[in-house]
């Protein structure tokens, strides 16, 4: 449904992105992620035909954004970061001219105009002024006015920005319902709601594609190994020396020790599960053991990996 290939975009000498190369599958929500300047909006605003590539190639929907922008148009819905709204226009209205712009049908549009609003959760000031609204409020009028056309391909950059918690949940719920009837590339810098909602992400940083692929599999390809967490309470020393005994174990690190009670994260194998031989180890020495959890790996941990990891190997390279 999204397909880029090798897009580049300078601004004089400056080059904002650099041979960017990624596909969204129909029906997708893909996190698109990256570090402040790294090249997120850049490339949004060229699927979206809002400027130019300086070379390169990209299709939406079955349509090259350069040479057929007015199809790719008519089948896409942007938000974009600051949400450009008519102020002086009340929110029913102005959802009603913009469905008209897109080409929904006059029967259509009433319809489609109530069902965004509920879905927006802005049918209680659907009189009001766009101007007089709050921002989280003139948010989700952005939000609305992108999907009025019931496009098929979804643009959107910060959609929840400047909402309050509450919100955020409603907005994520409603972005995930998009699954599967449209397709969606998301950026946002909140990655909880990136491992909430998207099936898969795409990582860019200064200007280049770093990472690209499914959460799972990149949380296994950037850490190879299953963390535990364990409490027992035991000589340190001979805790540490005892669980690094087991096959499989790659590291033991202490966090804290507190009147005898250690807790400890271990590293190991992801093709073993150690806990079983963790509890024989501590029963027969004796130790109490409290406390014995898998810890998961979350997608910020992968995310200042890679971009940590890339930094550092440009640094070495200088």
């Amino acid at each position: 449904m999204i397909e880029v290939q090798k897009l580049t975009k300078h601004y004089g000498p400056v080059t904002a992105i650099r041979d960017v190369s990624f596909s969204v599958a129909p029906g997708e929500i893909v996190g698109f992620l990256g570090p402040n300047g790294a090249g997120k909006t850049t490339t949004m605003r060229i699927l979206a035909c809002f400027m130019p590539a300086t070379s390169g190639a990209a299709r939406v929907a079955g349509y090259d954004v350069f040479r057929q922008s007015m199809d790719v148009r008519r089948r896409i819905g942007y938000l974009p970061e600051n949400v450009p709204l008519y102020t002086d226009m009340r929110v029913a209205p102005y959802l009603d001219f913009v469905a008209e712009v897109k080409g929904v049908g006059r029967a259509e549009r009433r319809r489609r105009v109530a069902e965004v609003m509920e879905r927006c959760l802005i049918t209680e000031v659907q009189g009001q002024l766009i101007g007089k609204l709050s921002k989280g409020y003139r948010q989700r009028v952005g939000l609305a006015q992108a999907i009025v056309s019931d496009p098929e391909v979804l643009i959107l950059d910060e959609p929840t920005i400047g909402l309050d918690p509450r919100q955020i949940t409603e907005i994520r719920a409603l972005i995930k319902s998009l699954a599967g009837r449209h397709t969606v590339i998301l950026s946002t810098h909140i990655l909880p709601e990136v491992s909430m909602v998207c099936s898969g992400v795409v990582i860019i940083n200064q200007g280049s594609i770093v990472a690209q692929g499914p959460i799972d599999t990149l949380v296994q390809q950037f850490f190879p190994t299953a963390r535990l967490e364990v409490e027992i309470v035991g000589p340190p020393g001979a805790v540490r020396h005892g669980i690094r005994g087991i096959p499989g174990v790659v590291s033991v690190e202490e966090l804290a020790v507190t009147n005898g009670t250690g807790r400890y994260v271990v590293e190991s194998s992801r093709e073993r599960d150690v806990r079983g031989e963790i509890f024989q180890v501590a029963a027969q020495q004796q130790w109490k053991l409290l406390e014995l959890r898998r810890v998961g790996t979350s997608l910020e941990e992968v995310f200042i990996r890679i971009v940590a990891g890339e930094q550092a190997a440009e640094e070495g390279g200088a």
